[in-house]
């Protein structure tokens, strides 16, 4: 794919915004379908953080055969919010969907262990003019007071069906899913269960 190719879909992507077109709205759409619930015991999840790019409501993307590591956003689209609120409104949304509880750091919840997300990429990359996929990586760590249970790095990839920005945001819900599953699935692996506490007998 040639540079001139790379100048026309950029142009095409971000065109001319102006005052009297106002951007299309997107969010990550309805939760999906419910599998098979993991049971896991009430968390507190803090505040999903990621690099700037990440913390405003603007929508990326990479053109992937001239130069991955450099974002655009498009022109008229938008996240309703910041990529890195979404995923963490997500993940709270898939643990209560699962029955499970999931609560604000900001809480102070006693004795519930603590589970932190950095966001890593939230982006839809061209592979061609016609073809884009959506990636998302994050990188979680668990908490019990001030130890450190574990830590694991997730990344998902999905096709999107048309290489636009409607077809990037689903395609961008659908990988955030993926990765939010494993997750899930990775902290039901872990002793995340409080050990009662005893009060010793007086002799």
């Amino acid at each position: 794919m040639n540079r001139y190719a790379a100048l026309l879909l950029a142009v095409v992507l971000t065109g001319c915004a102006t005052k009297a077109d106002p951007p299309t709205l997107f969010d990550l759409g309805s939760l999906p379908a419910p599998g098979n619930a993991i049971s896991l015991p009430p968390l507190a999840i803090a505040d999903v953080v990621g690099s700037p790019f990440l913390d405003n409501p603007q929508m990326f993307y990479r053109l992937s055969w001239v130069n991955d590591q450099q974002p655009h956003p498009f022109a008229h689209s938008r996240w309703t919010m910041p990529p890195s609120q979404l995923l963490e409104q997500r993940v709270k949304a898939r643990l209560g969907q699962a029955g499970n509880a999931a609560v604000s750091a900001l809480d102070g919840a006693l004795n519930v262990p603590l589970v932190r997300i950095e966001a890593d990429d939230f982006a839809l990359l061209f592979d061609s003019p016609s073809q884009s996929h959506a990636r998302v990586a994050i990188r979680a760590a668990v908490y019990r007071g001030r130890l450190l249970l574990a830590q694991k790095s997730f990344s998902q990839q999905q096709p999107a069906a048309t290489a636009n920005a409607a077809g990037g945001a689903r395609a961008l819900a659908d990988a955030s899913d993926a990765v939010i599953t494993e997750l899930t699935q990775w902290l039901a692996t872990l002793p995340l269960a409080t050990a009662p506490t005893t009060t010793p007998r007086k002799q």
